[in-house]
């Protein structure tokens, strides 16, 4: 199935692509399996090019650096992102010895929103 032969998401009336890019290996950063800033640029570009628009991260993969490999292509491509669905997730502790640091509670919910729009620079 082409990539672009997009799909409903849902209820939601979005348009995606039957196949999401998965970015968790976006990054070189301690802790991770992923390629370096290069080589996801290349990857995220072809995905691009043969009609993809559904991204899928989180903010613990590669420690944040998905996200702002993310941030950093399409700050660079003005005009692009409004084309993109992207979606992360979150829950992790990216703070360790804070016990609130990560979950689900509407404090840490919020927090971990406001830094992966910052990452994402969205």
């Amino acid at each position: 199935m082409p990539l672009d032969h997009y799909v409903t998401l849902g209820r939601s009336g979005l348009r995606v692509s039957p196949f999401a890019l998965g970015a968790m290996t976006f990054g070189e950063d301690p802790g991770g399996a992923g390629c370096d800033v290069a080589e996801s640029e290349t990857i995220l570009r072809t995905y691009l090019d043969l009609g993809g628009n559904f991204i899928d991260t989180a903010n613990f993969y590669t420690n944040g650096h998905s996200e702002k490999i993310l941030g950093d292509f399409f700050a660079a491509r003005p005009g692009r992102r409004e084309h993109v669905v992207l979606a992360s997730k979150f829950f992790t502790n990216l703070y360790p010895g804070d016990p609130n640091g990560g979950g689900a509670g509407r404090t840490s919910i919020i927090a971990q929103l406001d830094e992966t729009l910052r990452r994402l620079r969205t």
